[in-house]
């Protein structure tokens, strides 16, 4: 049966007279540091020098150190930085400067999982990976809620670690949705595929595909952008709220019916997720990512590239300006550098 923590289940008096250190202050990065600062924990930030995260986390009232010094004030160190970047920084930066037994934190299993970090068995080393971006993250603390985490420990060397990965997550506000005991392995490999094989690898593939379907067989463009993307909104939405049962409930009949008979996911889709599943459980994934970001990721920018130019974005920039809703100014400082292009400046 899963096992389920709240605000109750924890002492967030553990964090008293702790320094954590946020490596990091991207989209994740600044809603830990916020959270727990406003929490009454001691934060500190670690950034490079020059950082153009630097001004808004000194904005915030947070102290700023470089990741050497973060490290080695830190009495719990989150790492926050991308995946692939995490392994040299912790090799170059973070280990050589950390205290003797501090906690090692992630929100993501990636490398501890895959072996690309591997703390000594004298720290602590835990996760709390909430599920949402770090923009939600953060306005639903503001807004006196949370968003939902899903926690583990991996070492626990001095039999103290679950209560402090708690702590942590109470910080963040995360307890007061709840928190899902897991495993580093298991956030892993079922996070890794469902980007994969569902919410992007799934839903991208259809959408990009169903556009051009429509769109070659002489519909206009505009009429199949919506039938195809912008209504896919709405009907997340409602799965959110209800499930899949909700979903279906508010739509036709007619569009019941096509549900149930005319799909073209079929038990061949099955058939590739479960490869695609053995390639995450077996490490070729990490390993054909890894080793081309240590090349200099042209693979990676190459399929940018290339998907940042599909027929269906040169459609829709125009009728999303359409919507008053896409029109304000996006409150998340990170999300509002969106240029358009999928690589990131």
């Amino acid at each position: 049966m899963v096992k389920m923590f709240y605000d109750a289940d924890c002492n967030l008096s553990l964090l008293d007279g702790k320094t954590v250190a946020i490596i990091g202050f991207g989209s994740q990065g600044h809603a830990h540091a916020m959270n727990l600062k406003d929490s009454g924990v001691h934060v500190v930030v670690g950034l490079r020098p020059g950082s153009k995260h630097e001004k808004k986390a000194k904005d915030y009232g947070l102290e700023v150190m470089t990741p050497a010094e973060a490290a080695a004030a830190g009495d719990i160190i989150m790492m926050l930085t991308p995946d692939e970047k995490q392994a040299d920084i912790y090799k170059d930066v973070i280990e050589p400067n950390l205290k003797p037994g501090a906690a090692l934190a992630f929100a993501h299993g990636f490398n501890i999982h895959y072996g690309y970090i591997k703390p000594s068995e004298d720290h602590p080393v835990f996760m709390v990976a909430p599920k949402g971006p770090g923009h939600i993250v953060r306005r639903e603390y503001a807004a006196g809620r949370g968003v939902p985490v899903v926690v583990a420990v991996e070492q626990d060397p001095d039999g103290k670690t679950w209560p402090l990965c708690l702590a942590y997550a109470k910080a963040l506000g995360a307890l007061r949705a709840g928190a899902i005991k897991t495993t580093f392995t298991e956030e892993t490999e079922t996070d890794l595929f469902g980007e994969q094989n569902v919410l992007m690898g799934g839903v991208n593939k259809l959408v990009e595909m169903g556009f051009e379907v429509l769109t070659d067989a002489g519909y206009q463009p505009e009429i199949a952008y919506f039938e195809v993307c912008h209504e896919l909104k709405m009907l997340v939405d409602l799965m959110n709220e209800g499930g899949l049962n909700k979903a279906r409930w508010s739509c036709s009949d007619t569009a019941q019916y096509g549900d149930y008979t005319n799909t073209c996911i079929d038990e061949h889709v099955r058939e590739r997720m479960q490869y695609h599943l053995q390639r995450i459980q077996d490490g070729s994934f990490a390993k054909e990512f890894i080793e081309d970001q240590d090349a200099g990721a042209p693979k990676f920018k190459a399929l940018q590239e290339e998907y940042g130019n599909v027929r269906i974005e040169t459609v829709g920039p125009k009728l999303r300006a359409m919507f008053s809703w896409n029109n304000g100014k996006d409150d998340d400082a990170d999300m509002a550098t969106f240029t358009g292009k999928i690589a990131r400046g």
